[in-house]
């Protein structure tokens, strides 16, 4: 009943307005690598967002292979559409690459309080690190996400992969990138995020 509630008053508040431009602000998952356009993460979360009934546009903002210090140093140019909801998938490939998790947290924080500065939405999709790197590492990495999320007191996805990783059906060959059907599960798990995330742009709108 909640959940429906929830789209319902998103479909009132949403009447007569221009669709909502949300920014997939991401590396290779968010890109689609290896993917149809039609089956990557922001073409399918754009379609789930609309079967819902929600006007919603999804800018796909992944570079593949890209790391949190790239993503600040492109965060500019890739806000010239001006979005108003900010998916931020940014994170994974700095672990894979073993980067100071304290590296990571900078460069988030830095992109994060941007966004906030200019009253985006911003929905962090969190990442964990792999247990080849051990635990210390582990541990550090993956407080990264939840304390950025509560600085700055934006939704955070807990973790991006929930249900498809090592999942062999679910990825394709590499093992690392989700296949359509992977990326489908990521979406239905992350779509009631998403729109908790849009409702609070909505409540910020009506200064509620």
């Amino acid at each position: 009943m909640a959940a429906v509630a929830l789209l319902f008053w998103l479909s009132v508040a949403q009447a007569g307005t221009q669709p909502i431009r949300i920014l997939a602000f991401g590396a290779s998952i968010t890109a689609g690598y290896g993917l149809d356009v039609a089956d990557s993460l922001p073409a399918q979360l754009e379609a789930a967002l609309r079967a819902h009934g929600v006007d919603a546009t999804v800018i796909n903002g992944g570079v593949s292979g890209d790391t949190s210090a790239g993503g600040l140093a492109r965060l500019d140019w890739s806000l010239a559409d001006n979005p108003d909801l900010v998916i931020l998938d940014l994170g994974g490939n700095d672990a894979l690459r073993a980067i100071d998790p304290k590296t990571t947290e900078a460069n988030l924080d830095a992109i994060v309080s941007r966004l906030k500065a200019e009253k985006r939405g911003v929905l962090i999709a969190g990442m964990l690190a792999p247990p080849n790197l051990g635990s210390d590492y582990q541990a550090a990495f993956n407080a990264v996400f939840p304390a950025v999320a509560a600085r700055y007191d934006v939704t955070l996805y807990p973790f991006l992969l929930d249900g498809v990783v090592a999942d062999p059906a679910l990825n394709q060959e590499d093992g690392i990138h989700p296949n359509a059907a992977g990326v489908k599960v990521i979406v239905a798990r992350m779509l009631p995020y998403v729109l908790q995330a849009i409702q609070r742009l909505d409540r910020k709108a009506s200064g509620s």
